[in-house]
């Protein structure tokens, strides 16, 4: 164990040489502050860089995966129902349809649900959906289950007992005397109150009222930082696809010297990576299918910003040549593809509650494995576009511009 920490390490002072970063003053203390301590965690955090192509022995079946840190660790589903949907701009959600599609899922092995504080009745949902499962299902299936939730505050003064109370609100609204897993995130670098708040929510995670911390939508530079201060965080949401490569840059290569895993959503950016949008023309009025939700609106910025709907087609004739070699629908192929990324731990599929499933296609991620052959021919066409690193930013920028 000695020896792969002191390896990491000098891998750790590698990276550093190699992607300098522009610290303000304030930060810049709390990095020279606490370099020591974070080479003594070193070989708590180290963890060996895996490939693509083999799976983890924290893997069951390659179905699930355990994030941890230290002591703490959380067990998921790879593939993670995501919540947004239930927000507004998806459709009506009827709130015994929508539970009683939860269950499905959960039936199904998909057990594990991604929501936020401000995604509408999502935490509301889930506290319904979870007595259903204490009274209505086995012991067994109730261990499996998990309820991941985010906490986007506004950037004001992070006392304790701001946190504290923020924190509760969501234990009731899901029922649950500790939160399987508390995503933050924060709005303006700036304002250094993110650390804060991440102390408090680890004094809260002492107290037992939450399992594991993480974060949504940070990037490299201050996920750095935060390790670095001793926050215990598993984890890091970030927006991830075939697209959308960013990840794969600075942050992977982070996440692989320090064990944190990456959680990816937009990984089949609303539905835009599927049969429905293939061979269409959207600047011809009402030929194809409309972009009447606010994630395929905001994908369809991300192609944009990529290369455009010609090239877009171009990759979606490809990757429907690779689901008809395999016999699967695009959006497995498309999330099957960013699970074989390095440091990514599970992805994240939408779900319109009640309106419509994808519990089969989900399912067939699992034992969907892409050959070199299929990998070439997406790369032949990923290659031709932009560099979203340069264009956008790191992970989470595209939320932070002014």
């Amino acid at each position: 164990m000695g020896s792969t920490a002191i390896s990491t390490q000098q891998a750790f002072c590698n990276l550093q040489k190699i992607t300098p970063l522009s610290y303000c003053s304030s930060s810049r203390s709390i990095v020279s502050g606490n370099r020591q301590r974070l080479w003594r965690r070193r070989s708590r955090w180290a963890m060996p860089i895996r490939c693509c192509s083999a799976a983890t022995e924290t893997v069951k079946e390659n179905r699930r995966e355990v994030l941890k840190n230290g002591e703490d660790k959380l067990e998921i589903c790879r593939v993670l129902n995501g919540m947004w949907q239930t927000s507004g701009g998806w459709g009506r959600i009827d709130r015994n349809d929508a539970v009683e599609a939860m269950l499905n899922y959960a039936d199904a092995g998909l057990s594990t649900f991604d929501m936020a504080d401000h995604y509408g009745p999502a935490e509301d949902l889930y506290g319904i959906f979870i007595n259903r499962v204490r009274r209505e299902r086995p012991p067994e299936l109730l261990e499996t289950v998990r309820g991941l939730t985010k906490w986007v505050p506004p950037p004001v003064k992070m006392t304790r007992s701001f946190v504290s109370e923020s924190i509760d609100v969501s234990r009731r609204r899901m029922d649950v005397a500790s939160l399987d897993m508390l995503q933050f995130h924060w709005w303006d670098y700036s304002n250094p109150g993110y650390l804060d708040a991440l102390k408090h929510l680890t004094d809260l995670k002492g107290e037992g009222k939450i399992k594991t911390i993480a974060l949504t939508n940070f990037d490299t530079e201050r996920l750095r930082i935060i390790l670095e201060n001793g926050i215990p965080v598993v984890s890091n949401q970030v927006q991830h696809s075939i697209v959308d490569m960013r990840p794969q840059q600075k942050m992977a290569e982070l996440c692989q010297l320090t064990g944190v895993k990456l959680i990816t959503y937009g990984t089949v950016m609303g539905g835009l990576l599927s049969e429905k949008f293939l061979d269409t023309n959207l600047k011809i009025p009402f030929a194809g299918p409309a972009l009447n939700t606010p994630s395929l609106q905001k994908y369809k910025r991300m192609v944009d910003a990529w290369g455009g709907w010609s090239l877009f087609q171009e990759l979606l004739k490809t990757l429907k040549n690779v689901a008809n070699k395999h016999g699967v629908p695009i959006p497995t192929v498309a999330v099957r593809y960013i699970l074989d990324q390095p440091a990514v731990a599970g992805s994240m599929i939408g779900v319109r509650l009640g309106l419509s499933q994808h519990i089969k296609d989900a399912n067939a991620v699992f034992s969907l494995v892409l050959d070199e052959e299929d990998i070439s021919n997406i790369l032949q066409v990923t290659n031709k576009g932009r560099d979203l690193q340069k264009v956008i930013g790191d992970c989470g920028d595209e939320y932070r511009r002014a």
